[in-house]
């Protein structure tokens, strides 16, 4: 019998697909992406990270086990650490000043994914939390596996794919997988809010990258 996280996965999976093997990805992994939609791209990514914290904390209060608290709560910890100084170092390594970060607008797929997590936070639902964190990580972690073993030179591109291809992130996908599967088991209820925060999750992260080029930030 497949598993619900699989199963999420193939009933989405054209949008799923169209994200994985995006442009965007494409052109990351041989280094010729164009700096400009680089640079908005991780503007409007680490806009994520208050609202990606908050349903973070959301997850950790509602959920129904010790043992998963505890992952959550490491994951808080790897997420404030490794991930924010990668974002630092590459917004002054493509010259993107903090007034640029300030005033630059939200794209249409940032506003729309944060507020989502924020929904789901507020939701106090931990079916509706595993929803938006499993595909956040699970999508990110199948387009960098396919990464080839030629890496591009520039930081800012390797390390973002490093960043979504390491064993302990293989680790955190599994884990949220696996907590998908086993509150999907509970009840038909969990299982559809699991499906409604997964489906329109896969649907922003195709449109964010979508957003990257149509509105790429010059420096």
């Amino acid at each position: 019998m497949p598993r619900f996280s699989e199963e999420l996965r193939e009933t989405h999976r054209e949008t799923w697909d169209a994200a994985v093997g995006h442009r965007f990805v494409r052109e990351l992994f041989n280094g010729t992406i164009d700096p400009a939609v680089m640079a908005g791209y991780l503007v409007q990514d680490y806009r994520f990270l208050d609202s990606f914290l908050q349903l973070l904390g959301a997850a950790v209060s509602t959920a129904d086990d010790l043992a998963p608290r505890l992952r959550l709560s490491q994951f808080i910890g790897e997420v404030a650490g490794d991930e924010n100084t990668y974002f630092l170092r590459s917004f002054n390594e493509l010259g993107v000043t903090d007034e640029l970060r300030e005033n630059t607008p939200d794209t249409a797929a940032c506003a729309g994914f944060t507020g989502l997590m924020r929904e789901a936070a507020q939701t106090r639902s931990y079916a509706a939390a595993l929803g938006v964190l499993v595909v956040a990580e699970w999508l990110y972690l199948d387009w960098a596996t396919n990464a080839p073993e030629k890496r591009p030179e520039s930081f800012v591109h390797n390390e973002w794919i490093e960043l979504h291809d390491y064993p302990e992130f293989h680790t955190l996908v599994e884990f949220l997988r696996s907590e998908v599967d086993r509150i999907g088991e509970r009840n038909d209820e969990d299982r559809a809010i699991i499906d409604d925060y997964f489906g329109r999750a896969v649907q922003l992260e195709l449109d964010f990258f979508n957003n990257s080029y149509e509105q790429p930030l010059e420096v």
